[in-house]
């Protein structure tokens, strides 16, 4: 197959633009010759998210393309990990497979922290020498976020291995260290290996510039984060242009309906807008992953894949077109990839519990009147720590709607165990509940609600379906299954996206005030994040990296 091309082609690295006819053949850029004509549109490489989850997007990686390809993105840097934390190496190589049926370029990661702690129990677990038969695939192109930075401080022989497994098959090691600073940070990114050698290169959990400015300074790269409910664009992205080869974009997090509406284009206009220099946000946008993570995506030089995007202008980015190997897969808004679903009748999973009680949610306290919660903050996956006075009802505390301070459960999806519980504040459900089996990192059951009927029935719905995201309120109950690893429905990416849309409004008209209620429900048993969170085996302190008793 062969065709031309005539645009302004963007040449990021000389920081120019000009018109040219761009010959492709078999997928490759053929030539690139001088054009005279004027008025045409912009030809850059195609859009790269540096560091995203697929399976939050409640898609399986094909779906995902297909989403993502109308705004001109061409590949992801994309970790595994939640669904490795449910199935195992089996979970990982499902991703693989399933990425591989679409024109997509899906780069994944060996990821590095299965489970993500001792405190909560996942469905798999991944040894030092599994991650180093993962490593030394050619189609693994790093080790995935190092979030157990208390066992890389530490020099956990374990979490060693699997960094310098990493450095002999001359992988990079991602990052994860929120709140990370100063000597600490050092010790982190240079893993032992000496002073001034930079060994975990990349941080996504940056949620301050001076945070970000330490990291940099020791060598590492900041990857900025603008996901459905973490979002730090606007704290970090003056950075880029001090450091515009130390700066990439990412999601991280990204739900259906986000999705639908835009990517990593919409970081570019934003970035423009804010006044950052054109070629920076472009580097950060399409070149600096591909020189990281030594990416096999095109940068519309003659010989490389043909792999690039046609805009309108330099200011909004639409996309006009996506052109992947040569091929063209995205266009004015329709995506031409065709929708290949999962397997409905057996699809990878581990759900192991039946129906639960009422008698399951209930609370039973003596002689103890002042609680540890969770306050939850819009946008971030960081939370509060905070001490309140619960409501208690004849022995019982139950959830205190008119002080918002309402009853969150986390359940054991992998055996039949006690609901832990806790108290959360800044949910706002004045009635109903929410129940979701994406519940970072393990991926067992996380609900909140307004009363304990709701919660029970929130619950059971997401139990029934053997994962799925739930909404009951009044007169009114809703979910959508995630046959998947409980993470990814198999259904089309638009009609998941319609279905997730209408139960999100569904939760706000519950009364969440939150701008993503179960994006930021997916983290509040993220126990990697400060500051306090919960497990299926109790309320966990972040700071202190340990359980708190009862």
């Amino acid at each position: 197959m062969q065709f031309t091309v005539e645009a302004n082609l963007v040449d990021i690295l000389q920081k120019q633009f000009s018109p040219a006819i761009v010959h492709v053949q078999n997928g490759l850029i053929k030539s690139i010759l001088p054009s005279s004509k004027s008025g045409l549109p912009f030809m850059i490489p195609g859009f790269i998210d540096a560091h995203v989850h697929i399976e939050s997007s409640m898609l399986v990686p094909s779906e995902f393309a297909r989403l993502a390809v109308v705004h001109g993105t061409v590949a992801t840097v994309s970790d595994p990990h939640e669904i490795a934390n449910v199935c195992g190496l089996p979970g990982v190589q499902y991703m693989i497979n399933n990425g591989q049926l679409v024109p997509f370029k899906f780069f994944f990661g060996a990821p590095s922290c299965v489970p993500a702690t001792a405190f909560e129990t996942a469905g798999s677990s991944l040894t030092a020498v599994e991650v180093e038969a993962l490593l030394q695939m050619p189609g693994i192109k790093y080790l995935s976020e190092m979030m157990n930075f208390p066992g890389v401080l530490g020099n956990d022989k374990e979490v060693m291995k699997k960094i310098k497994a990493a450095l002999q098959n001359n992988k990079p090691v991602d990052g994860h260290a929120p709140g990370l600073r100063g000597e600490d940070a050092r010790k982190y990114i240079e893993s032992g290996n000496g002073e001034g050698s930079v060994t975990i290169s990349t941080d996504h959990e940056c949620f301050t510039r001076d945070e970000a400015l330490d990291k940099l300074k020791y060598g590492m790269k900041i990857i900025i984060r603008e996901g459905s409910a973490a979002k730090n664009f606007d704290a970090l992205i003056d950075l880029l242009n001090e450091y515009p080869d130390h700066i990439m974009f990412c999601s991280d997090d990204k739900h259906p309906d986000s999705l639908v509406n835009g990517h990593i284009n919409q970081l570019c206009k934003r970035a423009i807008a804010r006044g950052i220099d054109l070629y920076h946000v472009l580097k950060a946008a399409c070149i600096n992953p591909v020189f990281h993570y030594n990416l096999d995506v095109g940068l519309l030089k003659e010989g490389n894949s043909a792999d690039f995007i046609l805009i309108k202008d330099l200011k909004d980015f639409d996309v006009m077109r996506t052109y992947i190997k040569g091929q063209l897969v995205a266009e004015e808004g329709r995506p031409l990839i065709k929708s290949i679903f999962a397997d409905e009748h057996d699809p990878i999973n581990n759900f192991q519990i039946g129906k639960k009680s009422l008698e399951d949610f209930e609370w039973k306290v003596k002689n103890k009147t002042h609680f540890a919660a969770i306050e939850a903050l819009d946008g971030q996956l960081i939370t509060n720590k905070i001490q309140v006075e619960p409501l208690i009802k004849e022995g019982m505390v139950i959830s205190d709607v008119k002080n918002d301070l309402l009853k969150m459960v986390v359940i054991n999806r992998y055996n039949e165990a006690r609901v832990a519980k806790a108290l959360i504040k800044n949910f706002g459900l004045k009635q109903g509940a929410l129940a979701s089996s994406v519940a970072h990192d393990s991926h067992n059951i996380v609900a909140v609600g307004a009363d304990d009927e709701s919660l029970c029935e929130a619950v059971n719905l997401v139990i029934q379906n053997k994962g799925g995201v739930s909404c009951v309120k009044e007169n009114f109950e809703m979910v959508i299954p995630l046959p998947v690893a409980g993470l990814m429905s198999t259904d089309d990416g638009y009609r998941v996206a319609e279905l997730y849309s209408l139960i999100d409004k569904a939760a706000k008209e519950a009364g969440s005030t939150l701008s993503s209620p179960f994006m930021t429900l997916s983290f509040m048993a993220l126990l990697v994040i400060p500051h306090l969170k919960l497990s299926d085996k109790g309320l966990f302190d972040g700071d202190v990296f340990q359980l708190l008793e009862d």
